[in-house]
């Protein structure tokens, strides 16, 4: 088998159709534009190529994310989020973070310029986020991701000081089920990722919950600029 090629107009084939080996890979070709992106992400594919290769599109069995109602913080990071002199903030930041996300994996390239430009206009139309880290004036830690109604689907995160990032998802998880979110996706399984808390489960279920999820609202100042504060949460 081998998977589909796209052409620019051509739908998404369904994801039971990705191939076993290599896990997920869906379909070949078409472009980054906010709408293959967002078509992409409701129907749960993702883009994922390295700068010499096209665009391949992705679906792996079995995903993997957390489900919000079990989000767990540990004591020791209950903590550190209550102690900590970094601060969080969401949307203040976003390229710069993505460029952080690049930079600071020097042998992944798959968050290319052409990545950057694609998910920078979702972020200017409203469907892709970033969470920031901040030491003072400067970023230190961060994620991003695109949201599907009540599902966030993340991307990439970085941390250039200890627990930047752990702090960044966990006081997102709290801000995101604060306003109803239901479910983070992670994609693809990695140490980091189940360390955060996330299981895998099979894309059958993940494209359900996604079915059920992705029109379904969050508050109305969920994706506001502003401050995460563990006061407000925790």
């Amino acid at each position: 088998m081998y998977p589909e090629i796209l052409e620019l107009n051509r739908p998404f084939p369904p994801p039971h159709k990705a191939l076993a080996e290599p896990n997920g890979l869906l379909a070949i070709g078409a472009d980054l534009s906010p709408q293959r992106l967002i078509s992409a992400y409701q129907s749960g594919i993702f883009p994922w190529f390295s700068d010499d290769q096209p665009v391949l599109w992705w679906s792996p069995d079995p995903r993997i994310g957390l489900a919000l109602k079990s989000h767990h913080i540990s004591k020791s990071m209950r903590k550190l989020i209550r102690k900590t002199q970094l601060t969080v903030s969401l949307n203040m930041a976003f390229e710069q973070v993505i460029q952080l996300c690049s930079a600071t994996r020097a042998n992944e390239t798959w968050i290319n310029q052409d990545m950057i430009a694609a998910y920078s206009k979702l972020h200017k139309l409203g469907h892709a986020h970033s969470v920031e880290v901040w030491q003072g004036q400067h970023l230190v830690g961060g994620l991003y991701g695109v949201a599907v109604g009540q599902v966030f689907c993340g991307e990439s995160m970085f941390h250039l000081v200890s627990n930047a990032s752990k702090l960044a998802f966990h006081l997102f998880c709290l801000h995101f089920k604060n306003c109803g979110g239901v479910f983070i996706d992670g994609q693809v399984e990695n140490p980091h990722l189940l360390s955060l808390g996330m299981q895998p489960l099979p894309r059958q279920e993940f494209l359900a919950l996604l079915q059920q999820a992705k029109d379904a609202p969050v508050s109305a100042n969920c994706w506001q600029v502003q401050r995460l504060k563990p006061c407000d949460y925790l």
